[in-house]
Parts: structure tokens; sequence; C-alpha cells
């Protein structure tokens, strides 16, 4: 049973970071398709290759499924994500579910000694950041394609190293 020094702690704490659980009430408009746009549809191996790189150690989302099920599982759940995630593209709509997190304080150095030694780790299901994955590996594969070639930041196998080089010569 927590003490009230225990309590005390946890509502100070709670009452720092409160400012991560204040709704988001913006309105966002929906996107529309035209007839001829190419609606992202995932295939189940690429969805079950994305689950089996899970790493098991991560911390679990609000969910609390923690990430060696997604890994162990993977051949299992491959099919009803990909459905899942096929049918969430196609209607351009996250499941809720999928948008729920939870703020866990982590100490920036040690010892922490004040509230603001604590930076706020927002924690998300497994499943929509491997469905966030997929995207992001879509979308790049298109977008690598058109970058320029003096584009060095946020591209594989390209380093500062690089810039600096194709600068210099």
């Amino acid at each position: 049973m927590p003490s009230d020094d225990d309590t005390d702690f946890l509502n100070i704490f709670s009452t720092y970071f409160s400012w991560f659980e204040e709704a988001n009430t913006t309105t966002i408009t929906k996107a529309t398709f035209r007839k001829d746009d190419e609606v992202l549809g995932l295939d189940s191996a690429d969805v079950q290759r994305t689950l089996r790189r899970v790493n098991p150690r991560k911390a679990a989302g609000p969910d609390n499924i923690p990430g060696n099920v997604f890994k162990e599982c993977a051949d299992q759940l491959a099919y009803v994500l990909t459905d899942i995630y096929n049918t969430s593209l196609s209607q351009a709509i996250v499941p809720q579910c999928f948008k729920a997190t939870t703020a866990v304080p982590l100490p920036k150095k040690s010892p922490a000694l004040t509230f603001k030694d604590y930076r706020p780790v927002a924690l998300t299901p497994i499943m929509m950041k491997c469905f966030e994955r997929l995207a992001k590996d879509h979308i790049m594969s298109r977008l690598l394609a058109t970058l320029d070639p003096l584009q060095f930041a946020y591209r594989p196998n390209h380093s500062t190293d690089d810039a600096i080089s194709a600068a210099l010569h």
C-alpha cells in the first residue's frame, strides 16, 4: 500500500506533466481522393516482416500488449492487422485505439532531484508503430527517387561526412 508521501509525489508528478492530458480539439479535414489516386495497400508479407522486427525489450504501449506477442505471433497476426491497416488507409481514418498514448517520466540524469530532471516519453501501441513504419517505408521508397542528390539528411547511407565531402569538392 502506498504511503502518503508516495501519493503526494504521484499527485505532484501528475500535475507537473498534466499538459500531456489536454485533449486535442483541432478539427482535421478528412482527405479526399480523386478516382485516379492510388490508395496505399499493404501486403500481409510486409506486415508479417514488420511484426517480426519488433523489439521485444521495448516498453508496451497503453494497450499493455508486449512486443514479444507481436514478434512471436507475427504469422497469426499479419493477416488480421493487414486488413485493419488497409481498411484504415482506404477510409483515411486511424482507429481511435491506435491513437492512445501514455506519458511516462524518465530521468534525464541520475539522481533525479526535481521534476525538471525528468523528461516525458510517450508510449504508443506497438501495432501503431508497425503501421507507421509500413507507411513510412512506402512513402520513402517513392520519395527517395525524387530527392536532390545533395540531400543528405534523413536518407539511408548518407552521412554528414558525405555532405562535407560533397561541399568541399
